[in-house]
Parts: C-alpha cells; sequence; structure tokens
C-alpha cells in the first residue's frame, strides 16, 4: 500500500513539473513521441504569448529538434515594455528548454525590427540536425497597440 501511495505522489508531483504544457499528442503507441504542446508569456513584454509544439521522446537522450511556434498579442503592450527589452540584431533569449543530455537545447528569442515596429520570436535548436538546424519564426506587429510608434527611432 505505502508503495502505490509513493508512485501516486511521484506521480502527482512529476506531472506538475510542467506548469506551461497546454496539450499532449500522441504519434502512436508504438513511437514512443508526443507533440507537447506549450504557452509562454513574455517575461518582459507581458501582453505576448506565443504557443510551441515540439517532439519529446520518451526513453530517449535526445528529443528531435523539430518545433513550431506561433506568437499572438493577448493583452496590453506598452511603450515602458519595449523600452525594457534588448533592441540588438541578436536580441535576447526569453526561454529555454534542454533538448538532450548532450546540451542540445530548445531556445526562443526575441528580436525587435524596429523599422516595421514588430516583434519577432525566432524559435530554434542550439545543435544542427540532419544538416541543419532547425527554426521557426512568428511575428506580433505593435500596430494598433500603446507602444506603436509611426515614426520610429533608428
Amino acid at each position: 500500500m505505502k508503495k502505490i501511495l509513493f508512485v501516486v505522489a511521484l506521480a502527482a508531483t512529476l506531472s506538475g513539473c510542467d506548469n506551461d504544457e497546454v496539450g499532449d499528442v500522441s504519434l502512436g503507441m508504438f513511437t514512443m513521441k508526443d507533440i507537447k504542446l506549450n504557452h509562454l508569456v513574455d517575461p518582459v513584454v507581458s501582453g505576448v504569448t506565443c504557443h510551441v509544439a515540439s517532439v519529446e521522446a520518451d526513453l530517449s537522450f535526445s528529443d528531435p529538434s523539430d518545433s513550431a511556434i506561433s506568437c499572438r498579442q493577448t493583452g496590453e503592450i506598452t511603450p515602458e515594455m519595449i523600452a525594457n527589452i534588448d533592441k540588438s540584431a541578436s536580441g535576447e533569449v526569453v526561454f529555454r528548454k534542454s533538448k538532450s543530455i548532450f546540451f542540445k537545447s530548445m531556445k526562443i528569442r526575441r528580436i525587435f525590427d524596429v523599422k516595421n515596429q514588430t516583434l519577432m520570436y525566432l524559435s530554434y535548436s542550439t545543435k544542427e540536425t540532419s544538416g541543419s538546424f532547425k527554426h521557426s519564426l512568428s511575428t506580433v506587429p505593435l500596430w494598433g497597440t500603446k507602444a506603436y510608434q509611426s515614426q520610429p527611432q533608428q
């Protein structure tokens, strides 16, 4: 009886570890791979939410590198938020997730396109797979928000 209670408690603890997961799609009983759907609220521009789909392989040392990202405005975006982001050409990492015990990770980087007043969110793998680095891009225009500037500063 104690063993059963321990296993149930452990399972409940582990299932609560990934509280940003909003979906889980099995790729089949014999594949041992699932597509995990997660949400991420930008830590600085809190009016932006990204949904990321990535494959995770159970009982494997490395997850596949493929991922997809879609970001949308889900709240207010203010000039103060934009003032607090990294505006360099390489932007800044807003999310990181390990995909392997061999130093592979998936990162999401926010880059601001000043000229077009658009936030770009780039999801990418840090390790080359099958001759290419896997990546996906989503954009959130500032048009219609308080942060939009008709004559952007260069």
